[in-house]
């Protein structure tokens, strides 16, 4: 299966206002990419724009809105292929059993796992129908494992996971490729928020690099850092007797 470069069309990034979106949308404009950049806020992605002239579409949108996504799609495809998209656009919101709400649950999978499929939806047929093209659905290391403080986040991100897992079964036939991308603790207005130790912390410069070099390699799960990534994958495979006291004393002080 072909890995996009350049030459093949542009970078289609949402989420791409601050943190790693931002930062992988610079990442690939560094690498030689022109580079279509989405999301809600409107005035971050002109700025990115304007220091570099020519190179950057800005198509804002809510991806939550199945038309202005729609439209967004058809507008910059009128004009460049997308080669490679990553749907970044995602929200976090810390829950925990006293302070679960079925409208905090709602908000994120109404972002992190709708919104996602309805920018696949806008943009798949397409690759699927050149035989060629990418996406990377960016969920998170807390997909891997239930963790304390993100019921909800964790559920829309193991959902990601698994959707990528399932659409790679008919997207190899097809010719695309898609790759499920598992950050850890990133520095961005989000992780901002947290009051907890965050193990791993990584900037979102480093953390852009490691998912193009996992794109470019058409690695499937693209998860780091590894000092964080690879202990959770082994608890993850222990029995639950081992693995509940594992991981509520490598979490202790999130509560």
């Amino acid at each position: 299966m072909k890995t996009p470069k350049p030459a093949d069309g542009i970078v289609w990034i949402t989420g791409a206002s601050s943190g790693i979106g931002l930062a992988l949308a610079g990442a690939h404009l560094a690498r030689g990419w022109t580079v279509a950049v989405t999301a809600r806020r409107a005035d971050p992605l002109q700025a990115l724009a304007a220091r570099f002239p020519g190179r950057v579409i800005v198509q804002p949108a809510d991806i939550t809105d199945a038309d202005a996504i729609n439209a967004a799609v058809a507008a910059i495809e009128a004009e460049h292929k997308i080669a490679r998209a990553i749907l970044n656009a995602g929200t976090y919101e810390r829950d925990t059993a006293e302070t679960f709400s079925a409208a905090r649950f709602r908000r994120q999978v109404d972002l992190n796992l709708t919104g996602t499929a309805i920018c696949l939806e806008a943009i798949m047929p397409r690759m699927i129908a050149r035989s060629a093209g990418q996406i990377g659905l960016v969920a998170s290391l807390a997909g891997l494992a239930g963790l304390p403080g993100s019921g909800s986040y964790s559920a829309t991100k193991a959902g990601l996971i698994a959707l990528a897992e399932s659409l790679k079964f008919d997207l190899d036939k097809r010719g695309v490729a898609i790759s499920a991308i598992c950050p850890g603790f990133v520095k961005s207005p989000l992780t901002a928020k947290n009051t907890f130790p965050m193990p791993f912390l990584m900037e979102a410069d480093a953390a852009a690099t490691t998912i193009i070099k996992g794109l470019d390699a058409n690695t499937f799960m693209i998860a780091f850092p590894e000092g964080l990534a690879r202990p959770l994958r082994i608890l993850r495979s222990l029995p639950y007797g081992v693995f509940f006291p594992l991981i509520a004393r490598g979490t202790k002080g999130q509560d």
